[in-house]
């Protein structure tokens, strides 16, 4: 296997400062040894169980996972939780059942990793539900009270989700030049057929390793319908890439995987998304993270990303038919002037012109428009002349 090599800044489609395709086939390992999870939710229970021996109130300090304690750190190019928290106290009434359900979910996912299974977000919640003995109360009411309390619990102990051995449900697929183990299996994603391999929702690279790649980039396109065409087109094989979708907006497995290729196989991700605020805000989390994940930004955003596509401009320059026009309303308006006003899309001249374009020309493109111009426009045109010309690219 090839020797590791840094992630470099990029400097053309397909290639960095000081690497190329044939020496990214090992990822970069971290040299930072993180405490296992099961360690953490130890150490989160003693310290309940020292405050009751010494007659002190119980009590879990939780960070805010609020918009008033998230930040942009320009350095990073990342969305940041702050550091303002909230203290659940077992002896306050108001925050007792809080406080219990939090310890209840952390013995849940205590006994996951002990015994080595997984389980969904909804499968937890089951496993957490239960009628106190000598009650009528009920442990959760329903999964609407769970799922923000193992949130809670990731941003307590710095951990995710997925390494508490909890998922959600999977969307997404991925195939092209790269070979994986997932879970003790290799499967070589050239060879998945129409379908590709679905994106699982646990990437950790103890369960899911990349064992050779051969790509030069990454191509991530919004929607599944979109992937096909790439698919079946082979673009992947003709491109030397991986290629990506997320389902519309992605799910933490596609964006962490996107991040870990990014970052241990220094990759460029590319995306392809739609000519509207919502293909803009998709950008926005992969880029930057999102607000309530910004306690993992650092593990699931790639700053370096970039939007290839669809463009304001792209009615024009390709002479693109009425019939890809969708009129912006009301709520595309509203969502349009939110983004711009994103600490990390304010200031940047290229795309306030292109968002100004769009809201101008009174109408949104989504990438299947290109239809119009043939059924492979998008994938032996656009693209490729997008890959070529980097000044087409918005950061």
């Amino acid at each position: 296997m090839a020797k590791k090599t840094a992630r470099k800044k990029t400097t053309k489609a397909g290639t960095t400062s000081k690497t190329t395709a044939a020496t990214r086939k090992t990822p970069r390992r971290s040299t930072r040894k993180k405490q296992p999870a099961n360690e953490k939710i130890v150490a989160l229970v003693d310290s309940v169980v020292a405050d009751a021996a010494k007659k002190r109130d119980p009590s879990i300090v939780i960070p805010m996972r609020t918009l008033s304690n998230a930040h942009y750190n320009k350095a990073r190019r990342i969305i940041e939780m702050g550091d303002r928290t909230a203290t659940r106290n077992f002896f306050d009434l108001n925050k007792a059942k809080t406080f219990m359900q939090t310890v209840l979910i952390a013995g849940g996912c205590k006994k996951l990793i002990e015994e080595g299974k997984t389980v969904s977000i909804r499968g937890l919640y089951y496993l957490s539900k239960h009628t106190i003995p000598g009650t009528n109360e009920k442990t959760f009411n329903d999964q609407n009270e769970s799922d923000p309390v193992i949130e809670d619990l990731e941003v307590a102990l710095d951990a995710l989700r997925e390494e508490l051995h909890v998922f959600a449900d999977s969307r997404g697929s991925i195939a092209g030049n790269l070979t994986v183990t997932s879970r003790g299996d290799e499967i070589d994603l050239r060879r998945m057929g129409a379908g590709g391999m679905g994106i699982p929702s646990i990437v950790e690279p103890d369960v899911f390793t990349f064992k050779k790649c051969n790509a030069k980039f990454v191509l991530h396109v919004e929607k599944g319908t979109v992937w096909a065409r790439f698919n079946e087109d082979k673009f992947w094989q003709k491109h030397n890439c991986i290629l990506t979708h997320g389902s519309g907006q992605p799910p933490r497995g596609v964006r962490r995987l996107l991040h870990r290729m990014h970052d241990e196989l220094g990759l460029p991700i590319y995306c392809l998304l739609d000519n509207d605020p919502w293909g803009y805000y998709i950008y926005s989390v992969i880029k930057q993270g999102s607000i309530n994940l910004a306690f993992e930004s650092k593990r699931m955003a790639v700053p370096d990303a970039r939007f290839i596509g669809v463009r304001s401009k792209d009615y024009e320059e390709y002479g693109l038919s009425d019939d890809v026009k969708i009129a912006i309303d009301d709520k595309d308006i509203k969502r349009a002037k939110q983004i711009l006003n994103y600490p990390w899309f304010k200031g940047k001249k290229d795309w306030e012109k292109e968002i100004a374009a769009m809201l101008k020309h009174g109408f949104k493109m989504e990438v299947e428009s290109l239809l119009t111009k043939s059924i492979s426009f998008v994938t032996e045109t656009y693209v490729p002349q997008r890959l070529r010309h980097r000044g087409k690219w918005l950061d």
